[in-house]
């Protein structure tokens, strides 16, 4: 896991290797371990390192193969890397490194982009083909790790974090009013390839790029899961089968180096994990929560599940606990640590976290993924019979419908109903025909991307840690759209995960209410928290940015608990939490 950086010119300049060596410095935290950079000509490369396999010199970045003319800088894990190894030796190759970055150099050079189809794990990077001058650039499947990047004249420029991307530009522009939109509507999801910056994208997942030196891009994605049901199993086939499968994922996702821990929150998801990492025999385990004080009558921590877990396996547990001064105190840093405006409150929960178990731990597994891929979450059940899926998934997941945009936003900001005209065009496109299939789907290749990865990212390397999640392994993801819906989202959700979850892990942490990582203070705004949003979207920057309306902001303010989303998360933040990302980055 790791930071990159590059630029390619198609104007007869060479790179710039200070503004490469400015995007890669500033990804620091993603990689303390060790800083490389590779220039030739119209491309520089520059790479952050983050020591989990191949812990020698041989295993740094950027990596050149002088025989094969390509030079490679990867962010990533290829969990598999270890038979494609032995098939690329049947094949001639030769290898100096025991990493998976030279792996993914020779795999490029026996099967070009058919490679990707080959690699189970989570990865962006780019590969410099010296003799043609061309770049290749590449996303995995669901979009774990990330990759943004930006067209000026004459020249593109790549990272991991839009900040750092933003560093290299003259401008990164002003607000994309689509992705505004999303963003107050679409739970705070911007989707691929927008940005909230108009000047900055981001590759969507499955995709790769192919850059030519004289600007030409060529772009393919190169993987969906398709919904189609395997009538022809039974429950308990397919409920073997998903345990098997979810079994290997957790196995595979143990490749390092260095010691693996576990993200331990008390859910069935984390719990599985770390069930089955004991079941094969894991000794010694490391696992990790957090909890944070109540509010509004709601509890902020759940400790009695994860002790519960904790004493069944007996993992080495450390219990993260967090004062309203902590919170409060660590804000700053966690929007620094955020690659785009996110409004979730696990983003404190989990940068806070990842700032304890990076003393024990450089790389842990975590549950995210789950309630996506297998049916978790309140709104898929009134889904099954559906007649309407846009208008159905709109009223139960949109923050706010386009109406309300007018009473929120400046006029220049309002248009089109851009939300649902994007859920519209991917539900008309979907691999899936079942409305619920159909949320699912997006819910998977898009939500899911954009709002739990994203933030499990960032927060995790904000502290130089890798998040390894077992739930996204492709394998399972496409078995997981195999189940017909209704074993998936009966029960209150998670139905057949549930079932297959009983031979490994406790009842009462499988038939408990269901939970999330919870941070009541910032739903129920008050204090101190209250005052620094307050204090954002009346500073002299929100002021001249001109965004909301005064008025709106005026009434969030004067009842700051009472304005909820249908999925309760406070407006209020949602609005401070742009307003302080943007003045926190400088944009």
């Amino acid at each position: 896991m790791c930071g990159i950086a590059g630029e390619i010119r198609f104007d007869g300049q060479a790179a710039d290797i200070a503004a490469v060596g400015r995007m890669t410095r500033l990804q620091q935290a993603r990689g303390p371990d060790g800083e490389g950079l590779h220039a030739a000509g119209h491309v520089a490369l520059g790479h952050r390192r983050l020591r989990i396999i191949d812990l020698s010199e041989r295993g740094a970045q950027p990596m050149e193969d002088e025989a094969l003319g390509l030079v490679i800088v990867f962010n990533g894990c290829i969990y598999n890397y270890p038979a494609l190894r032995r098939e690329l030796e049947q094949r001639g190759h030769r290898f100096v490194s025991t990493s998976d970055t030279e792996v993914i150099l020779k795999a490029y050079a026996e099967w070009g982009h058919r490679c990707l189809e080959r690699f189970n794990g989570m990865f962006a990077f780019a590969i410099h083909e010296k003799a043609s001058g061309r770049v290749f650039v590449a996303r995995d499947r669901l979009g774990i790790k990330p990759c943004y990047y930006a067209e000026c004249p004459g020249v593109f420029r790549f990272a991991s974090t839009l900040p750092a991307l933003a560093s290299a530009l003259e401008s990164p522009g002003s607000l994309d009013t689509v992705a505004l939109h999303h963003y107050l509507s679409f739970h705070s999801i911007v989707p691929a390839p927008r940005t909230i910056l108009q000047g900055i994208r981001k590759l969507p997942p499955a995709t790769w790029m192919l850059i030519h030196p004289d600007g030409r891009r060529e772009e393919q994605r190169w993987w969906e899961p398709e919904f189609r049901h395997a009538q022809a199993d039974g429950f308990n086939e397919l409920r073997d089968e998903l345990l098997e499968t979810l079994d290997r994922a957790v196995q595979r996702r143990m490749v390092a180096d260095v010691p693996v821990g576990v993200l331990l929150s008390g859910g069935v998801d984390s719990s599985l994990v770390v069930g089955l990492l004991a079941r094969n025999g894991a000794d010694g385990l490391n696992t990790f929560t957090v909890g944070f004080e109540s509010a509004g009558g709601e509890a902020g921590n759940e400790y009695p599940y994860s002790d519960l877990i904790a004493r069944e396996f007996g993992t080495r547990h450390h219990k993260i606990e967090v004062s309203s001064s902590q919170l409060l105190e660590n804000l700053p840093d966690c929007f620094r640590a955020m690659s785009e405006p996110m409004v979730s409150h696990d983003n404190i929960g989990f940068y806070l976290l990842s700032q304890e178990v990076a003393r024990h731990v450089k790389v842990v597994q975590s549950g995210q993924g789950a309630d996506e891929v297998f049916g978790g979450y309140f709104w898929y059940p009134p889904l099954l019979a559906s007649q309407s899926p846009v208008d159905d998934y709109a009223r139960v997941f949109f923050d706010r419908h386009h109406d309300e945009m007018a009473d929120v936003l400046d006029a220049r900001f309002v248009d089109d109903d851009h939300s649902r005209t994007f859920v519209r065009d991917w539900f008309s496109t979907a691999q899936a025909e079942l409305a619920v299939d159909k949320a699912l789907h997006i819910d998977t290749l898009v939500m899911l991307v954009d709002d739990p990865v994203k933030r499990v990212d960032n927060m995790t390397m904000a502290a130089g840690l890798e998040a390894r999640v077992p739930f996204l392994d492709y394998e399972l993801v496409e078995m997981a759209a195999r189940i017909p819906p209704e074993m998936k989202v009966s029960g209150g959700g998670k139905h057949i995960l549930k079932e297959a979850a009983r031979s490994v892990i406790p009842s009462e942490v499988i038939d408990r209410p269901k939970g999330y990582f919870p941070v009541p203070e910032l739903k129920y705004l008050d204090g101190p928290v209250l005052e620094m949003v307050a204090d954002a979207l009346g500073s002299r920057a929100a002021r001249e940015r001109g965004l909301f309306q005064p008025k709106h902001v005026a009434e969030l303010l004067a009842e700051p608990q009472a304005h909820l989303t249908p999925l309760q998360g406070s407006k209020l933040w949602q609005l401070g939490s742009l307003e302080i990302w943007l003045q926190t980055h400088g944009f």
